[in-house]
């Protein structure tokens, strides 16, 4: 039936004739289940406005239709049932702002937190979605990926061919990632590679967990300390030579400096302390990329800090200055 109206939306108004299976039905129970998604609200209105009419006459909704009545139907335009929901004009915006370099490969973007890099696992909308709505002819695809809680500098490629080049050069190592981070305590080892194997395949409680482990895959960060805070944390840059899921946070929790606001791999008490602060989110940022494209010539992008995460070392500084952080020296 909802075929039918399909193609009289095409032609304008239609006439449906009740038949047995609708008999006895109500008339608002009859047009949300003949409209499919178009909201609720919208199909009283248009009852109300007299735009639906039964047998040429203004009807109630709660109208019991009896056999070949004649169901008046305006055009009304009707998305497919199977049809993705349409992403929020908020989220499309916060995206398009999002966007820091545009070229005819690629997109950089600076993904803000809270946001996972792809739909699933009960997101119904993730970047990769988002852009894909915001740029509907072109064919976009994930280079690499950042956790939901992590902002940042986020490579999209915008042709199949660029993807192809940029996974190669990742696989080769060729691309350098650099983070800032914010780990609990002095961070005393200076500038210090950690090469330690991951496993990233295990899972407790159904969930994913990644975990330093001699059996695991290669995995290689360096970590150079920014800015300290006496006692109290460390700012460091991190660079990624290899790219397994969690590395930052787990090559630095095996280190013995936890990352502030990681609520899997972190410390609880020293979480708390950072709330204290302002800290509402993992403080992990991807600050810049780059790499060299195989026929010439070098690409970079760079995202500064966040607001959010710049007020939180500001706070810090200022608190250990005046000596008022309660508990954390």
């Amino acid at each position: 039936m909802v075929g039918a109206l399909s193609e009289a939306n095409r032609q304008g108004v239609s006439y449906i004739e009740i038949g047995a299976d609708e008999a006895g039905r109500r008339l608002d129970q009859f047009l949300l289940r003949l409209f499919g998604t178009v909201p609720r609200s919208r199909v009283y209105r248009l009852v109300r406005k007299g735009e639906v009419r039964v047998n040429g006459r203004r009807a109630d909704p709660a109208l019991r239709l009896a056999l070949h009545d004649k169901v008046r139907v305006p055009p009304v335009r009707i998305e497919p049932k199977d049809a993705p929901p349409k992403v929020p004009r908020a989220l499309l915006e916060s995206l398009r702002r999002a966007i820091i370099v545009e070229d005819k490969r690629l997109l950089v973007i600076d993904k803000p937190p809270g946001i996972a890099v792809h739909g699933g696992s009960g997101v119904s909308f993730g970047v990769i979605e988002v852009l894909r709505a915001l740029l509907p002819q072109e064919t976009l695809e994930l280079v690499h990926r950042l956790d939901r809680d992590t902002s940042g500098c986020l490579l999209v490629a915008r042709q199949r061919s660029t993807l192809r080049v940029l996974h190669a050069l990742l696989r080769e190592g060729l691309f350098e990632k650099r983070y800032l981070a914010l780990v609990k305590g002095h961070w005393p080892h200076g500038r210090a590679r950690i090469d330690v194997p991951l496993r990233t395949d295990l899972r407790v409680g159904g969930e994913r967990t990644v975990r330093a482990h001699a059996s695991g895959k290669a995995a290689l960060s360096e970590f150079r300390p920014v800015q300290f805070f006496g006692k109290r944390a460390t700012l460091l840059e991190v660079l990624l030579y290899t790219g397994r899921t969690h590395q930052i946070r787990v090559h630095a929790a095996h280190a013995g400096h936890v990352l502030a606001g990681d609520e899997k791999y972190g410390d609880a008490d020293f979480n708390q302390k950072l709330a204290a602060v302002g800290l509402t989110r993992m403080f992990l940022h991807a600050h810049s990329v780059s790499f060299e494209w195989p026929e010439g010539g070098v690409f970079s992008a760079s995202a500064p800090l966040p607001a959010d995460l710049a007020q939180v070392l500001e706070k810090l500084a200022a608190a250990g200055s005046a000596g008022r952080l309660h508990g954390m020296g």
